[in-house]
């Protein structure tokens, strides 16, 4: 039996390297929703934007004000919230994206692939493995930024998910990569493909200019945003996905192939 699925993206400007300022922002944004939704997802780095310092923002799994703050607001919505920040675990930093319950279990995914044009993978640890959950009979494989260039790691093998997402502080001049990359995984998947991605200008003086979006199946966008700040609850459509996979079954087509660790 299929279901819909409301998810909230929440496109907006960040506190450079400010945990407290982001939190207090994104919890007014939060509680402004207005409405009902299963996933709230936020952009990567959400309490503290993109930065090369993870010593400075770093948090102990173990000892997390953000995972706290993640807890909280996810209780309060009745709604899972994801996004992405700096955790330190065994003397390793981790660009880590959290998928918060309600309930207070979470699961969480490690960037695998680190943007070494910033010095991303001379300050952080990769991730080796990838994460597909299930929400409300949905399958959802969540990912971070610079994954989007990376179309082997994302595949769909078998119908692994319905729904890819990914959180980014994706910079306004390679804006167009980030369309189009986002528009070519939800069709070579056959799945809704989310982006969120922030705006306004970072502590290193670059430009972010949103383009947070939602693609269907088919790569329509039937959601996008350019430059300001944005709250948008959107319902997907599960049944949808499915007759059209079963119409158009390109998925039985695919290469076999297996990813391994390095």
């Amino acid at each position: 039996m299929s279901s819909n699925l409301k998810v909230t993206l929440i496109q907006t400007s960040l506190f450079w390297q400010s945990r407290h300022d982001n939190l207090f922002m994104l919890t007014d944004k939060i509680k402004s929703i207005g409405e009902s939704t299963d996933l709230i997802v936020l952009p990567e780095m959400f309490n503290s934007g993109f930065t090369m310092n993870p010593a400075l923002v770093a948090e102990s799994i173990n000892d997390s004000p953000t995972l706290q703050w993640m807890t909280t607001q996810s209780k309060e919505t009745g709604a899972v919230i994801m996004g992405s920040f700096v955790i330190e675990e065994n003397k390793k930093y981790y660009n880590r994206l959290i998928w918060m319950n309600p309930d207070g279990t979470y699961q969480y995914y490690n960037k695998r692939h680190l943007f070494r044009m910033a010095g991303e993978d001379e300050q952080y640890s990769a991730g080796d493995f990838r994460l597909v959950t299930k929400l409300k009979g949905w399958k959802i494989c969540p990912l971070i930024c610079y994954d989007l260039r990376f179309p082997v790691w994302s595949r769909n093998r078998n119908l692994e998910y319905d729904l890819l997402i990914y959180v980014a502080n994706w910079p306004d001049r390679r804006s167009s990569a980030w369309d189009n990359l986002l528009q070519a995984r939800a069709i070579e998947n056959q799945s809704y493909c989310v982006g969120v991605n922030r705006v306004g200008t970072d502590g290193n003086d670059i430009y972010y200019s949103g383009h947070s979006v939602i693609v269907d199946y088919l790569g329509e966008q039937v959601y996008f945003k350019t430059n300001d700040p944005d709250i948008i609850t959107y319902e997907l459509d599960q049944e949808r996905l499915i007759n059209y996979r079963e119409k158009f079954p390109a998925y039985l087509d695919a290469d076999e192939f297996k990813i391994e660790a390095p």
